[in-house]
């Protein structure tokens, strides 16, 4: 397991949330990056992380989707699916550098940049306690439920 520190940041995320992240934030957080709204893949994934939501926030962890999408684009996306957390912008790919997220891919054979589908759980004292990259959808929102749900019984 990965006790790293997490990289300091703060971001503008729908509904005027500033998201501000780092070292003694209090609470356990998920931030997952995914590619692209409103594409099969993004829509599913946001979708899985929306109906555990209630699970995420039982067990003291804020979940926040990160893309370099516009906050117009967000807001749209997350008004779309009802999506119950906050969608972050990141537009000038500033946290996605910081997550080492950006990565060469293959789109219908060409090489094309962009973001490596991740997902990055911090615990309630700023260090990264897991990270899963390149990322399968299928299965993946309870995977991440299951390591936050292990951080707050290990934390009692």
């Amino acid at each position: 397991m990965d006790l790293s520190e997490t990289p300091e940041f703060e971001a503008a995320a729908t509904h005027g949330v500033i998201v501000r992240c780092g070292p003694m934030r209090g609470r356990a957080v998920v931030l997952y990056f995914y590619p692209k709204d409103n594409t099969p893949g993004c829509t599913t994934e946001g979708r899985d992380f929306a109906a555990l939501h209630a699970d995420f926030l039982q067990a003291g962890c804020d979940v926040f989707g990160i893309s370099r999408d516009s906050l117009k684009s967000h807001e749209n996306f997350k008004a779309k699916l009802a999506l119950p957390f906050e969608l972050i912008a990141d537009p000038e790919e500033r946290v996605c550098q910081l997550f080492a997220v950006m990565k060469m891919k293959n789109l219908y054979g060409k090489q094309v940049r962009g973001v490596e589908r991740s997902t990055f759980v911090i615990d309630a004292h700023g260090h990264i306690a897991h990270a899963w990259r390149g990322v399968k959808v299928p299965g993946h929102a309870q995977q991440v439920l299951a390591c936050v749900q292990s951080l707050s019984s290990s934390s009692v």
